[in-house]
């Protein structure tokens, strides 16, 4: 008995279960994308199924990232204690606990249509896909914005049958978003993925980091702020891009020395950026306008 559990906390390590904030990353975007598709009222189906898939779809894309970084991250002082890593978990093991994690969130899916059937096979490849990037070039935090918000286009897909062209801009947006916060986090990293070969935007950038990741906040709320004239989204909506912006404020002070430790705290609070644009929408429709 002792033993099961053992291997279930193990796993459950292995998802990062007890670090939510990849959770809330993922989630975030795909509210948004609901609750703009159906005017504030999901269907609570849906709405169900995509807070279960983005729990399964995270803990899936934490297992296949340890297994593909499984020989870096003994090298990472943030990294070097994870089940993988630290031989507590097995590479069979990993593989095991990612298809059946995958499985489960595929047979969630099948609840809708066949357009959002098809969308969540191109999620599958994306999170499969994604840990290998940082091989070969250094835009991994691009393609995470991809992977990060597919549940946007599949928002859509599920609760309209079509994806507009606002799904595909609040995508172009997540992309630039998970540019910046994790850029923030590659940061925490940069010295040591020098050492052993790692690419990410936090090298690439280098000095220009801090400037660029402050330019890429401002984008993303301008394209957010754009979104809410055309839908005529307004007070509560243009207080929720304010409170937003006070963060990237915020999260500019914490880069500042560019020291691990702020830079961390940085994007640790990327989450309640995209909380703060999801209660902005969803009380712009609220309480109208």
């Amino acid at each position: 008995m002792n033993y099961i559990i053992d291997r279930l906390y193990q796993y459950a390590l292995l998802m990062r279960l007890h670090r939510p904030i990849g959770i809330f990353l993922l989630l975030w975007p795909t509210l948004w994308a609901l609750w703009l598709a159906s005017e504030s009222h999901p269907d609570p189906l849906i709405t169900a199924v995509f807070i279960l898939g983005v729990i399964l779809m995270r803990s899936a894309g934490c297992v296949i990232n340890d297994y593909a970084d499984r020989h870096f991250d003994p090298q990472v002082q943030r990294t070097q204690d994870r089940p993988l890593a630290a031989g507590r978990v097995s590479e069979t093991e990993a593989l095991m606990v990612f298809g059946v994690v995958s499985l489960i969130a595929f047979i969630l899916v099948l609840q809708l249509n066949w357009l959002t059937i098809a969308l969540s096979l191109v999620a599958i490849l994306l999170a499969v896909s994604y840990p290998f990037t940082k091989r070969y070039t250094h835009w991994p935090q691009a393609y995470l914005g991809i992977a990060f918000g597919w549940g946007i286009p599949m928002a859509y897909a599920a609760q309209t049958g079509e994806i507009p062209p606002l799904a595909w801009l609040l995508l172009i947006i997540n992309i630039l978003w998970a540019i910046a916060y994790d850029t923030m986090y590659a940061m925490v990293d940069r010295e040591e993925d020098k050492l052993i070969g790692v690419k990410s935007t936090a090298i690439l950038f280098g000095s220009a980091d801090k400037i660029i990741i402050g330019s890429l906040h401002f984008v993303v709320l301008l394209l957010l702020f754009s979104i809410g004239q055309e839908l005529q989204l307004a007070i509560w909506y243009n207080l929720g891009l304010l409170v937003a912006a006070s963060l990237s404020l915020y999260q500019q002070w914490l880069i500042r020395h560019r020291q691990r430790q702020g830079c961390f705290q940085a994007f640790l609070n990327n989450h309640w950026f995209g909380a703060a644009i999801f209660i902005g929408i969803a009380a712009a429709y609220y309480y109208g306008g």
